[in-house]
């Protein structure tokens, strides 16, 4: 029997966790492990207690929620994504995975559906990396990927440390991260791109996603006044800056499939009248064969070795923060995506994810998969991100289905 999930009850709540946060411009900002970001965690709970749902959270923060199963000694089935956003993020991104896991649990109550594994819905730390970098934290430390202790020293651009904001809300009590054996994941998301809406699919079956390496880099010279020091004799960083952003640019041109980005630069000390002392900024470097984006690391390394050799007055360092590989999906749980879509009369296509996800994480573990639904213009990390209810309502409707053919022992 097929079941259907209560969209308005869905849409009703992106809207209700939308507004903790809001924005001006009509997004949302729940930075990790900020005070929104406690106060979304605290509504979704309160709508999982007043089901009865029980949860349970570790040191990171991750928080787990069990629908019990027939039998609770069979590996569950996980689902979920995460509550904290961008700085100017939207109302979808990571929430509408988590939402939609607690409206397929409650509609598997009110039509009085067992199932024979239990179901884990998760939420998991700072999985947009704003904040506090790595990226994909929460999951990270619970599938292995990350070092607990290490994460901890990640500090945000208030000095404020991720092990004090951890203790602060009471995280460091709890007990130390693992994954469990599990029988699948399973993640629902916004595309965060134009294809699905261009090409009038409702569905986006994801086989895999992108590998991604992050990048700090700092220029350093030496801040004097604007007026009376001659150009040739200045340690102006900007120069070598600009030289810098047009490798990164040349790199992502060289290949369709590559995707360059500079996402911040900060000069110091920032004065007008000031040439500055040091500039900082941040690379991020993706595409979805891992030996290609090997090949743009070594170019990007060698070509700002020659930039350090070819501006002596200058300190140019470069520190790779961040590598999350290729990975490629389960493909029986990718076939019963498409079932589930067909059987629904859904328009759907396969889709590589070009964004980072949790499920990422959770792939290297247990067999993974994810829902793609159109986000309006692809656009994402930004106040206007919206998807349409139906769209919501069509994508929960998939993971409903896909977790009641998981669930099943034998």
């Amino acid at each position: 029997m097929r079941y259907d999930v209560d969209g308005e009850r869905l849409w009703a709540r992106l809207m209700a966790m939308a507004k903790i946060g809001a924005t001006p411009e009509g997004g949302s900002c729940r930075q990790a492990l900020s005070d929104e970001d406690e106060a979304g965690r605290a509504l979704f709970l309160g709508w999982c207690a007043a089901r009865g749902y029980q949860f349970r959270r570790d040191r990171i923060g991750n928080l787990l929620l069990r629908r019990a199963g027939r039998n609770p000694e069979a590996g569950p089935v996980l689902i979920g994504s995460h509550l904290d956003t961008q700085p100017t993020g939207g109302r979808f991104d990571g929430v509408l995975g988590v939402l939609a896991g607690l409206e397929v649990l409650e509609t598997l109550d009110d039509r009085a559906v067992e199932t024979d594994r239990p179901i884990d819905l998760c939420v998991w730390t700072n999985e947009e990396g704003c904040r506090f970098q790595p990226a994909m934290m929460g999951s990270g430390v619970a599938c292995g990927a990350l070092d607990l202790e290490t994460v901890f020293a990640a500090r945000d651009h208030a000095g404020i440390s991720l092990a004090s904001e951890i203790v602060r809300h009471g995280y460091d009590r709890e007990p130390w991260p693992r994954l469990a054996d599990a029988a699948c994941y399973l993640e629902l998301h916004i595309e965060q791109g134009p294809i699905l809406e261009a090409e009038a699919k409702t569905i986006g079956v994801v086989t895999g996603g992108q590998g991604i390496r992050w990048y700090e880099i700092s220029v350093v010279g030496e801040e004097t006044h604007a007026g009376p020091v001659p150009m040739a004799l200045r340690k102006d960083p900007v120069p070598v800056l600009a030289h810098v952003i047009s490798l990164v640019q040349a790199i992502g041109r060289s290949d369709e499939a590559a995707r360059c980005t500079i996402g911040k630069i900060e000069l110091s000390p920032g004065a007008i009248n000031v040439v500055p002392g040091r500039a900082d900024m941040t690379v991020d470097l993706r595409h979805p064969d891992e030996a290609v984006l090997d090949a743009m690391h070594r170019r990007f390394m060698d070509g700002l070795a020659a930039l350090g050799h070819g501006h002596p007055e200058i300190d140019l360092n470069a520190r790779p923060t961040w590598h999350s590989p290729v990975v490629a999906f389960d493909s029986r749980l990718i076939n019963t995506v498409r079932d589930s879509a067909t059987d629904r009369g859904l328009p759907y296509r396969d889709i590589v994810s070009g964004a980072g996800h949790d499920a990422f994480n959770l792939a290297r573990r247990v067999p993974t998969t994810m829902i793609f639904v159109p986000c309006r213009q692809g656009i994402s990390h930004n106040p206007r991100e919206y998807a349409a209810p139906a769209d919501v309502t069509a994508g929960a409707n998939v993971l409903l289905d896909v977790v009641l053919v998981q669930t099943r022992l034998g």
